[in-house]
């Protein structure tokens, strides 16, 4: 049997990630490829296989520190058999007399005694000294320039070496720039909206001589590193049966040092009151959380020491949007307190549908978004009702029924071409406008699944007969569940008519990005004076909300003058 030490293999360019999960126990089995532990690099993740078969007898290293590539992270042993083919591996590890062993180990302890006291009275009376350290930006596989979005030290701070100094953002993603140097922020060059290339400038260190003979250190051979530790260890450890073994699980410590005061050991599990550049998080998290219009310091992270993770952020939208459109962050206003209504009798729980949910968040939405204007009018329907039921013999011919929302929806078209303002959406950066040369009108129709708006496609090119078969076609349709998709898309306008259901007037809302939307209600006989007497007319109630960041008063005004007028002279429409 022996011992192998693993290390942490190529990381790809990455100079030092964090552990963030142990994947085995103490005294597991463990198989070739078999993961011993995750990496998690600013950019990614990353499982570590082991290149051995045996059994783990220890890691070297615990959740949440920081290694690079070389450091000693685990010990298995393994049978002879399956010790790797390296001359110094197979010398380290070969068995040998105990005689012998303890021979080399003794002369190792006293040549390192040597050593050391004829070195000691030599290094005493030198004096540390300290320089200054340019500290430039990295290789980051680019040529264009990156802006520095992000300042995450000040003159004066104590970083140690792999501390973030700043940020940099390109367009596709985010980096920190790591010190590669321990030591104290003296001067800082680039400033916060800079652009840096690779080898730019970033700030000044003063770095002590220890600390530089310490890199120096860090970056020579494990072995001598492992060789060094055994020459000092006590004799009862040199008399060990496998002496090389105890050197590397002591490596790690040196990291422990400079992670406790780069970062803290502990983080409050809630990041409330903190500014998003103090929340700990690398910058994948933080580019995943501007993406997603998420505030860092509402996120709680589930990583070594509190570090916000992706998966975290991406729990906190699903949370949010379980919770319901009044809860969205940004809107203000709070939600409206759960009452137990078993309290007061007898209760049942129904579900929504899926329509029902999508309808509620939908008028949630253009509630909270578009500033509404609701403009009421009425129409004299008199004549158009008469002419409307003397077409009942030929529709029973054609088989298409004649409603009254088939000459609301031709009056609509004419009036949205006479004022093509209402044939608009406001463009995504709020400063354009979206001129539509189609006129697609919706409507309203009430199912047993909920509210379903199909959609009449070239209203204004179509005639009353026309528009009644897609009424009659799309209402069907909607009511039996068998709308496309194709069929509720592209909208410009949306009538929605209580019909004969009643009511007096109403305000509809505005179904965005539409910016108009017209309510109708129950028409009613009612006295009208011509100039000289009252007659009674067949009056229709008009209710029409309008967006009013891209419609004013006035365009509504001569709108609903002109449907008016063609509504209640339907040889207006022919015009």
């Amino acid at each position: 049997m022996a011992v192998e030490i693993v290390t942490v293999p190529d990381l790809g360019g990455a100079e030092s990630v964090d552990v963030i999960e142990l994947s085995l126990a103490q005294g597991d089995k463990v198989a070739i490829e078999d993961s011993l532990l995750v990496l998690e690099s600013d950019k990614a993740t990353m499982d570590v296989p082991s290149p051995h078969e045996g059994t783990l007898v220890k890691y070297l290293v615990a959740d949440g520190d920081t290694v690079k590539v070389g450091d000693a992270i685990a010990e298995i042993e393994t049978a002879d058999s399956a010790v790797a083919v390296d001359t110094e591996a197979a010398s380290a590890s070969a068995p040998a007399p105990a005689s012998e062993k303890s021979a080399e180990v003794e002369k190792e302890v006293e040549a390192a005694v040597a050593t050391k006291t004829v070195a000691e009275p030599v290094a005493e009376p030198v004096p540390e000294s300290s320089s200054e350290q340019l500290i430039l930006v990295p290789d980051i596989g680019s040529d264009n320039p990156v802006d520095v979005i992000e300042l995450s030290v000040a003159v004066g701070d104590q970083v140690e070496e792999g501390d973030t100094l700043l940020v940099l953002e390109s367009d596709k993603a985010t980096m920190d720039v790591p010190s590669s140097h321990s030591g104290i922020v003296i001067k800082i060059i680039a400033a916060e909206g800079d652009k840096l290339n690779t080898g730019s400038e970033v700030l000044v260190l003063e770095v002590s001589s220890s600390d530089i003979n310490s890199a120096d250190a860090k970056s020579s051979d494990t072995k001598s590193t492992s060789i060094e530790s055994t020459s000092i260890e006590s004799t009862e450890a040199a008399q060990a049966p496998e002496p090389a073994i105890p050197a590397p699980a002591s490596a790690p410590a040196p990291k422990a040092a400079p992670l406790a005061q780069s970062q803290p050991a502990t983080a409050p599990a809630d990041n409330e009151g903190k500014a998003s550049s103090d929340v700990y998080a690398g910058p994948a998290v933080r580019l995943l959380a501007r993406e997603l219009g998420v505030s860092l310091e509402k996120v709680s992270g589930s990583g070594p020491r509190g570090r916000v993770q992706k998966d975290d952020v991406n729990d906190y939208v699903k949370s949010a949007l379980k919770a319901g459109p009044a809860s969205a962050a940004g809107t203000g206003i709070p939600l409206v307190p759960a009452v137990d209504f078993s309290q007061f009798g007898e209760i049942e729980t129904i579900a929504m549908s899926k329509i029902q949910k999508l309808t509620a968040a939908n008028m949630q939405r253009n509630w909270l978004n578009v500033p509404h204007v609701t403009h009421f009018d009425e129409a004299d329907i008199t004549d158009l009702e008469a002419f409307r039921k003397s077409l009942k013999d030929e529709g029973e011919k054609r088989g298409i029924k004649v409603t009254p929302v088939a000459f609301l929806i031709k009056g609509l078209a004419a009036a949205m071409q006479a004022h093509p303002e209402f044939n608009r959406s406001l463009a995504a950066d709020g400063e354009h406008f979206i001129q539509k040369r189609y006129c697609n009108i919706g409507m309203a129709v009430d199912t047993p699944r909920g509210l379903m708006v199909p959609v009449i496609k070239d209203a204004n090119e179509k005639g009353i007969w026309d528009i009644s078969a897609d009424i009659m076609a799309l209402a069907s349709s909607a009511r039996d569940g068998k709308l496309k998709p194709g069929d509720m898309q592209g909208g410009c306008f949306t009538v929605s008519s209580l019909g004969a259901i009643g009511g007096m007037g109403f305000t509809p809302i505005v179904n965005s990005p539409e910016v108009g939307i017209l309510g109708v209600s129950k028409s009613q006989m009612k006295p009208v004076w011509n100039g000289t007497e009252f007659v009674p007319r067949l009056m229709l109630p008009l209710c029409l909300s309008y967006d009013h960041r891209v419609i004013n008063g006035g365009d509504a005004g001569r709108f609903m003058t002109h449907l008016v007028k063609s509504l209640s002279d339907i040889r207006h429409l022919s015009l």
